[in-house]
């Protein structure tokens, strides 16, 4: 069998990246892991909204095959409520498009459960959402959707990375596994029969960084310590992700085997004879959230996160990462 690649599956990251640098030139406001809207609420200072949207792509593709619909819905909360954190934002509302060719409503009801629950893990309120019935639109047995979340953030508080410099830390929280990204390259990977087979295992629902990244800021606002970024590790992986936290002049150096492979990425690299280089463009590679810190602020950070590992470090350089 010929080595798969993430383009091969029919997935060209690197022309969705043009397609958001249009997008960014028409739209300045536009950049970032979340937008940022200047909002002042009753007097008491300056305060930003934060927005953003996601989906849970093709991992939905999984969920049809085996009829498994509980745990899509967190996925859909996570994708949204971990790329709202990383400015430093409290999530709180989130709003749900679901889209079907013909409603079920047992089935429906289920994707709803794992969205409730998804809110509930991501601290947010369900506050509205819409439900289309698209006859003609969407094949049988098959839906769409889509998340959106809202947060607050006091303006003097935004995390944006403008303060990470060369001599910095950076902190990995681990992932859940392969989170809601690469699954194009997944399924061409695992077809037919393996995929009932390993499906349940691929399902494995999108951790959410709620409640850690909220114990993290409240322990460094006592300590007076400060989180400089954080990055959310989804589509492209960390070459892709952490640059777009790097000011100009620093580069990410990451320690690979500073932290723990889930057997499953091994495993999809080697029945798809994946290339290296292309696992971690593709691929969370078991870090799904990154933090940047002083290198004072590592002690308590650990306190704080017991899970998380440093992971390496910021060096004088180019705005990309390297893995060593």
């Amino acid at each position: 069998m010929a080595p798969l690649t993430y383009k091969k599956s029919g997935v060209d990251t690197a022309l969705a990246d043009k397609l958001v640098d249009h997008i960014q030139k028409k739209a300045p406001a536009i950049g970032g892991f979340a937008g940022l809207f200047p909002l002042d609420l009753d007097g008491s200072g300056p305060w930003d909204l934060v927005a953003c949207t996601d989906g849970v792509g093709t991992k939905l593709k999984v969920a049809f095959a085996l009829d498994r619909h509980d745990t899509i819905g967190i996925d859909l909360v996570a994708m949204c409520v971990n790329d709202l954190i990383t400015c430093g934002a409290k999530p709180l509302i989130f709003l749900d498009y679901y889209a079907t060719a013909k409603l079920d409503l047992a089935r429906s009801k289920k994707i709803l459960s794992g969205i409730m629950e998804g809110c509930r893990r991501g601290r947010s309120v369900l506050l509205g959402g819409e439900t289309a019935e698209m006859p003609g639109f969407y094949q049988k047995g098959e839906y769409d959707l889509a998340g959106f979340s809202v947060g607050l953030v006091k303006r003097s508080e935004v995390i944006d990375g403008a303060k990470i410099f060369p001599g910095d830390v950076i902190l990995g929280l681990p992932s859940s596994g392969l989170h809601s990204n690469g699954f194009s390259l997944v399924r061409e990977i695992y077809r037919g029969a393996a995929l009932k087979r390993f499906g349940p295992r691929l399902l494995t629902p999108t951790r959410i960084y709620v409640d850690e990244v909220a114990r993290l800021l409240a322990g460094f606002k006592r300590a007076d310590q400060i989180v400089l970024g954080m990055a959310h590790i989804t589509g492209g992986g960390l070459v892709e992700n952490v640059p777009r936290i790097l000011p100009k002049g620093c580069r990410a150096v990451f320690r690979v085997g500073s932290w723990p492979v889930p057997p499953i990425f091994r495993e999809l690299q080697r029945r798809g004879r994946v290339p290296e280089a292309d696992m971690w463009t593709t691929f969370n590679m078991g870090l799904g959230l990154v933090i940047v810190l002083r290198p004072s602020a590592i002690p308590l950070a650990r306190r704080l996160l017991p899970q998380a590992r440093v992971v390496g470090e910021i060096v004088a350089g180019k705005n990309e990462v390297e893995l060593r």
